[in-house]
């Protein structure tokens, strides 16, 4: 391991954060039982365990967002019962949660604002504090863009910046480098370093077993509500320990569907959209039976791509046929009934509505057809046995048709959105990273199900940053640069230095 030991402190000094036998259910499903997590200051402590082992609910408990059923805190050795976010922040407790709360059409400035409330009273204040705690604290960041404007990271220091100005000093990061590149995530685990050896105390939910063993100082391991490894330091715990305790057993290999390359599925020809550098076009082929990998950093296409093929944006020109009909201008729903299914980059933003129940989220493309609806009213007996039985087929844990999407882990609201798109009717899917975020059991699970649609005649367009998620599935590799394609081969002709060499401009 190379994580350091942490900031040395004067014997005696209370922990920054201290939370014993906390216990937590939701819809009478415990979330949290008999949990406990102790934080020290000036120290990286991370967080690991499967999606719904309960980390980020233990950390929206100390948080404020949710109250516990049983158990206490306490923060710096004071007895701790927050009521909300705003109690938190008066003990010096700031979240950054994994989906962004910021408003994209206001500046950076105009956000700060609304965080700060009496502590800034006009734009050009808040503003002023921004600079000022941004130097400090050595981020960069212009307080006059808008928001819409900024990188994920740029968006991220953002949300880190709003919680430093309230004060705080106990800071949760959760999964801070889900959407972030290599270079991002190594640059903002150094400042998080930082942060905690000049005296704060950082929380890291990750899934990334790298990251924890680099970054951390100290370790806790959730698996199903429970704390089964407590504060071990992290030059006592071995790497392959880790994965083992946050599962409880082994994760099965996902396989890679056999090929079986069938009728044309989706051509794209000279297709040109916003974001492109240049007046030529891409062009792509994808047949059934087969699984395209499309590799690529981030910011090269990736998501324009996306809302051109789904029919949320229109391209600048070029064609894209779906099962050999022109579907250029087709809307989504067209699209849909073609076969075209999406799982989107961001699974609330694109995918699924965080406030619904998810029965409703399942059902929700459906509602148009006649087995949903009794007449103007909705079927609700047959939405909730529709959810009832992909709770079961795709294993979603912790869910009830009527509970709200929003109270799953990542890894479980993404199991919602595969058992709405992955259904009968589907001939493509177009895959955005779909196990970004994800631990190693949920991310497995996601691939699995991808690879035994396509080997049941689905094509699949695999999108991702990650290329071992890539090179898992794919049967043919394309690498995207600048919203074109760059070069194309056969999973088994890839290599590291052609993909490398393809990702920064050369051929």
């Amino acid at each position: 391991m190379n994580a350091s030991s942490g900031l040395r402190l004067p014997p005696g000094t209370p922990e920054a954060l201290e939370m014993v036998n906390i216990s937590k259910a939701f819809d009478g499903k415990p979330a949290l039982e008999d949990a406990r997590f102790t934080l020290r200051w000036g120290e990286v402590h991370a967080i690991v365990g499967e999606n719904g082992a309960g980390k980020s609910t233990l950390m929206n408990i100390a948080a404020g967002i949710y109250a516990p059923d049983a158990g206490e805190q306490r923060v710096n050795g004071e007895a701790f019962a927050p009521k909300s976010p705003a109690d938190a922040s008066q003990f010096g407790i700031g979240m950054v949660h994994q989906h962004f709360r910021l408003v994209e059409t206001f500046t950076v400035a105009e956000n700060a604002l609304l965080n700060l409330g009496s502590q800034a009273r006009s734009i050009r204040q808040a503003a002023d504090q921004l600079r000022h705690k941004a130097e400090e604290v050595g981020l960069q960041i212009d307080p006059a863009k808008i928001v819409s404007e900024l990188s994920t990271a740029e968006r991220q220091r953002v949300e880190i910046l709003k919680v430093l100005l309230l004060g705080a000093r106990i800071l949760i990061l959760d999964e801070p480098t889900a959407v972030l590149t290599e270079k991002e995530s190594t640059a903002l685990l150094d400042f998080t370093r930082r942060l905690a050896r000049s005296g704060l105390a950082v929380t890291l939910i990750t899934h990334k077993l790298k990251e924890v063993a680099e970054f951390s100082d100290r370790l806790t391991v959730m698996r199903h509500g429970r704390t089964v490894l407590a504060s071990a330091p992290m030059a006592e715990v071995k790497e392959a320990e880790i994965g083992s305790l946050m599962v409880g057993e082994a994760v099965a290999q996902v396989h890679r569907p056999k090929a079986n390359p069938g009728e044309m599925r989706l051509a794209l020809k000279a297709l040109r959209f916003p974001g492109q550098k240049t007046q030529q076009g891409l062009d792509l082929n994808l047949r059934a039976g087969e699984v395209l990998g499309l590799a690529g950093v981030g910011g090269n296409g990736q998501e324009e791509l996306v809302a051109c093929l789904s029919g949320a944006q229109n391209p600048i020109s070029g064609t894209i046929d779906i099962t050999g009909e022109a579907a250029t201008a087709l809307s989504p729903r067209r699209r849909r009934e073609l076969g075209l299914r999406i799982i989107p980059a961001d699974r609330f933003a694109g995918g699924l509505v965080r406030e619904m129940t998810i029965a409703d989220n399942i059902s929700m493309t459906e509602i148009a057809q006649r087995a949903q609806n009794r007449g103007l009213m909705l079927d609700r007996r047959r939405m909730n046995a529709r959810a009832v039985d992909a709770i079961a087929r795709f294993d979603i844990r912790g869910a009830a048709p009527n509970r709200r999407t929003e109270l799953l882990s990542g890894g479980n609201a993404q199991k919602v959105l595969l058992a709405r798109e992955l259904d009968e009717n589907m001939k493509i899917l177009i895959a955005h990273s779909p196990s970004r975020g994800l631990d190693v059991r949920a991310g497995a699970f996601v691939r699995e199900a991808i690879a035994r649609a396509v080997e049941q005649g689905a094509a699949c367009l695999l999108i991702s940053e990650d290329l071992q998620e890539i090179m898992a599935l794919s049967h043919r590799v394309a690498v995207i640069n600048n919203g074109l394609i760059a070069g194309e081969r056969s999973a088994g002709e890839v290599t590291p230095e052609w993909i490398g060499g393809l990702l920064s401009g050369h051929a």
